[in-house]
């Protein structure tokens, strides 16, 4: 089934026009007589989730400094599909970028994993130290080379806590309840590891599967949570804060490589602009969706993270028995210790 959606997905996209590398050429307006590649970006939130603003900022600064060679042509809510799919198109090149959860590159490299545990950074600061600092993360994001694509940067994806139609204030109350996951062996495992059980589902599903009762909650970021409108369905939201996962903008690797070194230069760069840019916009927004669910009468509950965090830490040990991704814990950890002082 998933293989003939991705056929069909890729017919279109081709019927549209798109050319090599998911990009096509259009007369720019910038001054000169040159041609704009515009790159299409598949993205699966909202228009007003704050990743989707800083591409849009990331877009009109490339523009700008490449003298309208480069401009992207973002699609949100999943119109050029899941992300499992989109991380197939940019390894194709049909399309040229796209945003992707963490929990899915990871099984092109599971040294990624790491990056995914529960319970890792010990603030947002730490998580973003930890993702500009290229003796970390450099050559990481440069292994999925020979699958067709390369990761550009990490953009903060919120604190995700568990929500369902009761409040959860210990590990014991996760028992039995099916709380929807990202589809990984790292978040089936950490919730295992939590007292409850993790099911995978595409996010789209979420909100009729806990209607309909096929799951008892999920677990996501307070943004999510909003403007998905899941209060309507789980009106009890418990700041496990138990996990802080990465997405990833990932760009087709031939795309990357056919861009002259000036050019390459200016993505670069405005892509970190854009990695602060997009948390200070989710600082501002998070605050927002908060108020919105409130306002619909959603219950904020604040367990105890400390007894989460004695549950998962077996599975720290677990996955850091491998000594490569002992080094990389290690310094994720030290980089913590580091932002502390």
């Amino acid at each position: 089934m998933k293989k003939r959606i991705l056929s069909v997905l890729l017919v279109i996209i081709l019927m549209l026009g798109l050319s090599a590398c998911g990009a096509k050429t259009d007369t720019n307006n910038s001054g000169n007589k040159g041609k704009t590649t515009v790159i299409k970006v598949a993205f699966n939130q909202q228009v007003t989730n704050p990743q989707y603003k800083a591409l849009q900022e990331f877009s009109d600064k490339i523009y700008k400094r490449t003298n309208g060679a480069y401009k992207l042509d973002v699609y949100a809510n999943e119109l050029l599909g899941p992300q499992r799919e989109s991380v197939e198109l940019v390894q194709t090149g049909a399309i040229g970028m796209a945003v992707v959860s963490n929990s899915l590159i990871e099984n092109f490299n599971k040294e990624f994993s790491v990056l995914g545990l529960p319970y890792l950074y010990d603030s947002k600061e730490h998580q973003n130290a930890v993702f500009k600092d290229k003796s970390i993360v450099g050559d990481l994001f440069k292994s999925t080379r020979d699958e067709g694509f390369e990761v550009l940067t990490s953009f903060h994806a919120g604190v995700r806590s568990v929500y369902s139609d009761k409040p959860v204030t210990k590990p014991a109350d996760l028992k039995g309840l099916k709380i929807r996951i990202m589809e990984s062996d790292t978040n089936v495992q950490m919730m295992k590891y939590m007292g409850g059980v993790g099911t995978p589902m595409a996010q789209s599903e979420v909100y009729t599967g806990v209607q309909s009762h096929i799951i008892d909650g999920g677990e996501n970021n307070e943004i999510i949570y909003s403007n998905m409108k899941h209060f309507e369905v789980a009106k009890y939201y418990s700041y496990t804060l138990h996990l802080m996962i990465p997405d990833y903008l990932i760009i087709n690797r031939d795309l990357y490589d056919s861009m002259s070194t000036e050019n390459k230069t200016i993505f670069d760069e405005e892509i970190q602009n854009a990695t602060d840019r997009e948390l200070k916009i989710w600082a501002v927004d998070v605050k927002d969706a908060i108020k919105t669910a409130k306002d619909a009468g959603v219950i904020f509950s604040y367990p105890d993270i400390n007894l989460f965090k004695a549950e998962v830490k077996p599975f720290h040990e677990k996955v850091t028995q491998n000594p490569e991704y002992k080094e990389l814990y290690d310094k994720v950890k030290a980089k913590g210790e580091t932002i502390k002082k």
